[in-house]
């Protein structure tokens, strides 16, 4: 059983991706969660994370308050995807529990510390700025991880945000970097893999048709959030991003990539938080990070909608 850490900004997609461990308790322990500022504002994630713990019917879970706001940049949300709340779409009942006390920071690194080496994953699914801090404030924890499973980064899909940016590494790009460059064992998720998972109708529908709480919760959300993604991209579905990270650590063989070398932009005003990925090995740069370059959207949902069956 693997033991995850999620790193989030809920948001829609966060959402599903959370609820689909949550629905696989004989393959992922899930420690906590740990929330950031990103998609909205840091009290409405880690108000949406408790609200999605209590839909799954896990209140025991706890949620810890991370970072409010990017390094070095103001903080860029995207309430114009999500919504105000950034879970506009199902009408969830607000909370009963409650935030734990103390740093997001510090419960990941007395987390890693605690538990035996090489047995804790990062599944980061906003900004990196969390997991830069633990890494600044323990490097010690770098070498202790199973590894760090992020959604971000785009090399053949340019950028969402900006033309060359993806939004995950757009909003903190020098937590990014930081990241790329510690050494830990890392899986990137970016849009090169993530634009092909698109919520069709008959996908969505699928997840209104289980029944449950979650799975009525999750077609609302998608059906909110992909009304931006349809208009701008002209697909017959939204690209479905985060619970790309949940469904690598259960199926990776769902996926396919390679080991290459990832460096992030920091200093151009006109392409920050790109990611230079150097896919076909034309540097001498040593690789830091296996990049997933494509999945299988069928067996990607299938996985998805039998996980969240699961579910109350």
């Amino acid at each position: 059983m693997r033991k995850v850490i999620f790193d989030t900004d809920p948001g829609q997609d966060d959402a599903v991706a959370i609820l689909a461990a949550l629905g696989s308790p004989d393959e992922i322990e899930v420690l906590g969660i740990s929330a950031v500022a990103g998609n909205i504002p840091l009290h409405h994630t880690v108000n949406n994370a408790l609200r999605l713990v209590e839909l799954a019917g896990r209140p025991d879970i706890p949620v810890y308050a991370g970072a409010d706001r990017p390094f070095a940049h103001r903080l860029v949300t995207a309430e114009h995807v999500h919504g105000v709340t950034g879970l506009d779409g199902p009408d969830l009942p607000q909370p009963v529990t409650k935030p734990r006390e103390g740093h997001s920071v510090d419960f990941i690194i007395d987390t890693v510390r605690r538990l035996p080496d090489k047995t804790v994953t990062i599944a980061a699914l906003g900004p990196l700025t969390n997991i830069a801090l633990a890494f600044l404030k323990a490097p010690d924890i770098i070498e202790r991880l199973q590894g760090v499973v992020l959604m971000g980064g785009a090399y053949f899909e340019v950028g969402n945000i900006t033309p060359t940016a993806e939004f995950n590494i757009y909003v903190d790009p020098d937590a990014a970097g930081i990241v790329f460059r510690s050494g830990a064992d890392i899986t990137v998720l970016p849009l090169d893999v993530t634009h092909q998972m698109h919520s069709t109708p008959p996908r969505i529908e699928a997840f209104r048709q289980i029944g449950n709480k979650a799975g009525a919760a999750v077609a609302a959300m998608l059906t909110f959030s992909e009304t931006y993604d349809l208009k701008k991209y002209g697909w017959n579905g939204a690209p479905l991003h985060d619970p790309c990270v949940t469904a690598f650590l259960l199926r990776p063989d769902l996926f396919e990539g390679r080991r290459v070398n990832v460096e992030v932009e920091t200093g151009s005003a006109l392409t920050r938080g790109m990611t230079v990925v150097d896919f076909w090995r034309v540097t001498d740069r040593q690789p830091n990070a296996f990049y997933v370059r494509s999945g299988d959207a069928d067996r990607f949902f299938a996985l998805l909608t039998e996980r969240v069956a699961r579910l109350p």
